[in-house]
C-alpha cells in the first residue's frame, strides 16, 4: 500500500515503510508505527466480533492516550463511526452526543465512567461500554443498566486482526461535535476523503515528515487537534500526546521532546508568549501555527522573540470543512492580519448575498469548495440547510454545462479580499457588533486592545442600546493575568489609559462604551478559546438582577 485513501491507512502506509519508527508518545511511553496498526486491526476486529453494523457510532470519552488513538482510528477502519467527545464535558453533556447518534460502543476510563451514572440509562442504543486500565468489576457494573455489556481493554482487544465492513472514501468516518455556550452542540460529519484529503494538503503546505515531531496541545475532539494525528501518520512523524494543566507544562514538552511543529489556538499562545521559554525550544521548532481565531499582533512580536528560528503560520479553519487557508511564514511581515489564501486542493469564494462573487476589498462571506467539504450535520436538517448550500451555477469553478449540483460550505463569516488575493477576517455574521450605523468587528476591536499592551486578556461583544443600537462593551483582565503570575508585572489595569489608546487609535464608533475588568485567565469553550457568548449571556444576566 503505497496511498491513503481511507483514514485507518494514514496509519497502515507508514508501518508500511518504517514500523519501528515512533508514531505516539505519552508520557514516558512510545509506541511505533507497527504496534499502533497491529492495534487500530485489532480494534476494529473486536467492532466485528460485536456485531457492530457499518456506520454505526462508537463514542470515545477519554483524555490523550494511545487507547484514544487506537479507537479514533479503529472504528472507522471497521466500517464503524467514532465521536471524540471532549473530556472536559460534563455527564449531561456526554449523554446528549450519546443519544443525539445514537451511539453503539462506549470506549472510556473506570473514572469517567463513574461520572456517567445515572446517564447512560438514558441512553437506550448503548449497547457496550470498554474502559481502559485496571477495572474493579464491582465498582464498574453498579454504574451500568442491566442491559449494557463491559469489556476492560484487554479483554475487548484480545482478537485476531480480521476483515471490516466495505467502506469507500465517501462514507462516513467521524462525528466531531462543536461545542458551545448556548443550544446544542452540533454533530458535523466527516468523510474519509475529508480527513485524508485535509491531512495531505496540511502536511504539504507546513513541509510535514518523518523526522518531525509534532505536539499534541489541543484536544482531539476539536478538528485542528485531531489534525494533528492525520497530517504527523501521513508523513510519518511522531506525535507528543500533552494533557496540561499550565502553560508550563507545554513548554516543558516542547524541551523535553524536542518539538518541531505546534499547533495551538490563540488563548494559549497568549499564554505562552508572557513566559520564558528555554533557549534550547528555538533549536528544534521548526514552526508554530495558529488557528481558532486572529492571534494579537503583540503575542505574535512576543513568540516571534521567544523562537526566531521558527516559521509563523497564521491559519483558519471550519470543522465543517476541516481547514480552509492559510498565510505562508514570508507573507506574515506584509499582512500579519490575513488568514491567507486557500490551503491545496482547496477553493475559497468570498461571495455576496445573492451568491455573486465580491471585488476586491469589498466585504462578503466566505464560503469553502471541494474535497474537505463535510456531509453536513447529524440528524438537524435546518442547521445544515443553514450551512451547507447548492453553489451558484455561475459560481466560480462552475461551468454552465455542469448538470449536477455542488454543495459547498457558508462559513457565516465577514471576510474581505485584496487585490493580490489574500483573505481578511472580519468577523462572525451572528457576532457583529451594530453601533451608530456602523458595523463593527468584535476582533478588529479586541486587535487594537491587545495592541496597547495593556490589557492580558479580552474580549469585546454589543450590548443593547437605546440610542446607537448597540454599545460595545469590553471584559478584559490585567497584563499578566492570563497566566499564572509572574514577578514584576503590573497587577491593576488602567482603564483610562486603556480608553485614551482606543480613542487614539479608534474611531469614535469603534471605542468601547465599558471595560469591566475581572481577574485572569477568561472563561474557555472546550475547545480552548475564549467563550465569548458565555462572557456576553453572563454580562447580560449581571445587568438584570
Amino acid at each position: 500500500m503505497t496511498e491513503s485513501i481511507l483514514l485507518s491507512e494514514l496509519i497502515a502506509c507508514a508501518a508500511a515503510r518504517a514500523p519501528s519508527a515512533r508514531a505516539l508518545t505519552s508520557g514516558q511511553e512510545s509506541m511505533t508505527y507497527g504496534e499502533l496498526d497491529t492495534g487500530v486491526r485489532q480494534f476494529a476486529a473486536a467492532l466485528m466480533a460485536c456485531d457492530i453494523q457499518r456506520g454505526e457510532r462508537v463514542a470515545i470519552y477519554l483524555d490523550k492516550r494511545f487507547e484514544t488513538v487506537v479507537a479514533s482510528f479503529g472504528a472507522p477502519a471497521a466500517g464503524a463511526v467514532f465521536v471524540p467527545v471532549n473530556p472536559l464535558l460534563k455527564a449531561e453533556q456526554v449523554a446528549f452526543i450519546l443519544q443525539d447518534c445514537n451511539v453503539r460502543v462506549l470506549v472510556t476510563s473506570p473514572e469517567r465512567l463513574s461520572l456517567l451514572s445515572g446517564v447512560l440509562v438514558d441512553c437506550p442504543d448503548l449497547r457496550l461500554v470498554v474502559t481502559t486500565g485496571a477495572v474493579v468489576p464491582e465498582l464498574v457494573t453498579q454504574d451500568l443498566p442491566n442491559a449494557l455489556a463491559h469489556a476492560s481493554w484487554p479483554q475487548f482487544m484480545d482478537r485476531a486482526p480480521c476483515a471490516g465492513h466495505r467502506v469507500i472514501d465517501v462514507d462516513m468516518a467521524a462525528i466531531l461535535y462543536t461545542s458551545g455556550s448556548t443550544g446544542k452542540p452540533k454533530g458535523v460529519v466527516l468523510s474519509h476523503r475529508n480527513m485524508v484529503a485535509g491531512a495531505k494538503s496540511v502536511a504539504s503546505y507546513l513541509g510535514n515528515q518523518a523526522h518531525d515531531t509534532l505536539l499534541a496541545a489541543l484536544p482531539l475532539s476539536f478538528d485542528a487537534g485531531f489534525s494533528q494525528l492525520t497530517t504527523a501518520f501521513h508523513s510519518g512523524a511522531r506525535v507528543v500526546l500533552l494533557n496540561y494543566l499550565m502553560p508550563r507544562d507545554v513548554l516543558k514538552a516542547l524541551e523535553r521532546e524536542q518539538v518541531t511543529g505546534l499547533t495551538a489556538v490563540p488563548p494559549l499562545y497568549i499564554q505562552l508568549a508572557q513566559q520564558d521559554w528555554p533557549a534550547v525550544i528555538d533549536q528544534n521548532l521548526r514552526y508554530f501555527a495558529n488557528t481558532g481565531g486572529r492571534m494579537p499582533r503583540e503575542t505574535l512580536g512576543l513568540l516571534r522573540q521567544r523562537v526566531p528560528n521558527a516559521k509563523p503560520f497564521l491559519m483558519y479553519g471550519l470543522t465543517e470543512a476541516f481547514r480552509s487557508t492559510y498565510l505562508p511564514p514570508d507573507e506574515v511581515d506584509r499582512r500579519p492580519d490575513s488568514i491567507g489564501k486557500a490551503i491545496p486542493n482547496a477553493e475559497i469564494l468570498v461571495l455576496r448575498d445573492d451568491g455573486t462573487p465580491c471585488a476586491s476589498g469589498e466585504i462578503g462571506e466566505l464560503v469553502h469548495r471541494g474535497a474537505l467539504v463535510g456531509m453536513g450535520y447529524w440528524n438537524d436538517a435546518d442547521k445544515t440547510a443553514e450551512r451547507y448550500k447548492l453553489l451558484a451555477a455561475n459560481a466560480p469553478g462552475r461551468e454552465p454545462g455542469l448538470q449536477l449540483p455542488e454543495y459547498a460550505v457558508f462559513s457565516g463569516d465577514n471576510v474581505r479580499i485584496d487585490g493580490e488575493g489574500f483573505l481578511y477576517f472580519v468577523g462572525r455574521r451572528d457576532e457583529m457588533i451594530k453601533s451608530s450605523g456602523y458595523r463593527v468587528s468584535p476582533t478588529e476591536v479586541e486587535e487594537v486592545l491587545y495592541g496597547t499592551g495593556l490589557v492580558g486578556e479580552c474580549v469585546a461583544f454589543g450590548v443593547e442600546h437605546p440610542v446607537i443600537g448597540q454599545a460595545i462593551q469590553v471584559i478584559a483582565t490585567p497584563p499578566g493575568a492570563a497566566a499564572a503570575p509572574v514577578a514584576g508585572v503590573e497587577s491593576g489595569l488602567d482603564v483610562q489609559a486603556l480608553l485614551a489608546q482606543c480613542r487614539a487609535h479608534m474611531p469614535a464608533y469603534m471605542v468601547p462604551a465599558d471595560v469591566a475588568v475581572v481577574p485572569g485567565p477568561l472563561p474557555r469553550n472546550p475547545n480552548g478559546k475564549i467563550d465569548r457568548k458565555l462572557l456576553s449571556t453572563q454580562w447580560a444576566e449581571r445587568q438584570t438582577r
